[in-house]
């Protein structure tokens, strides 16, 4: 699978339960939207996948990549009620980085 460089560092990093790693796939301003919740900038997301990391301990598997349309599909596996679960992140990206990131069912 092909994906961009930038979403091969955000599967590492978020399969090493590296927070900072993970929120430095983003841009400065970039925005995540994930469980019914949006966190802005690259603190928030820090602090939103740490917790999640501690949680949930999920891991991505990527299952396929849409590359017209920057969706990633991955199993994500973990500490969480119904795990496993085929997820879909859509990415918008920009200079090499996240800018945003919707995470669906």
């Amino acid at each position: 699978m092909n994906l961009p460089n930038i979403i091969s560092e955000l599967v590492k990093a978020q399969n090493e339960f590296n927070s900072a790693a993970y929120a430095n796939c983003f841009a400065e301003n970039a925005e995540v939207f994930d469980e019914g919740k949006t966190h802005n900038g690259k603190a928030e997301i820090e602090s939103w996948i740490d917790k999640a990391n501690k949680d949930y301990k999920a891991s991505m598997k990527p299952l396929d990549y849409n590359e017209s349309e920057n969706i990633l599909s991955a199993e994500a596996s973990g500490t969480f009620p119904g795990s496993p679960i085929v997820l879909k992140y859509h990415f918008q990206l920009s200079h090499g980085l996240i800018q945003s990131l919707k995470i669906t069912g």
